[in-house]
């Protein structure tokens, strides 16, 4: 099965957030070109995100993501308003 790159949302060189500069259509061979930032989401590391798919896939219940974690509750209260903080503060600099 191959594996699929990783998106890297992190400059290796700086350590500046990335902008996508084109999308491709591998059907018809389009390319688009621009400079585009990448959704809020796209932003958040591989860990944060898969804490959001939990966070969704639990209805949003906090109660049960810290069961599936073993996290007591005011460890992954805090995991996720630090994500709302990144996210927050990603919106702000885009404007």
């Amino acid at each position: 099965m191959k594996e699929h790159k990783k998106l890297p949302i992190v400059c290796p060189s700086c350590s500046s957030t990335l902008q996508v500069t084109s999308l491709s259509c591998g059907e018809c061979e389009t390319i688009v070109s621009g400079k585009f930032q990448l959704p809020g989401l796209a932003q958040l590391d591989l860990v944060e995100q898969k804490f959001i798919i939990s966070f969704v896939k639990s209805s949003g219940s906090l109660k049960i993501m810290a069961q599936q974690l073993g996290l007591s509750y005011p460890t992954v209260r805090n995991l996720l308003d630090d994500i709302i903080l990144k996210l927050t503060s990603n919106e702000n600099q885009e404007i």
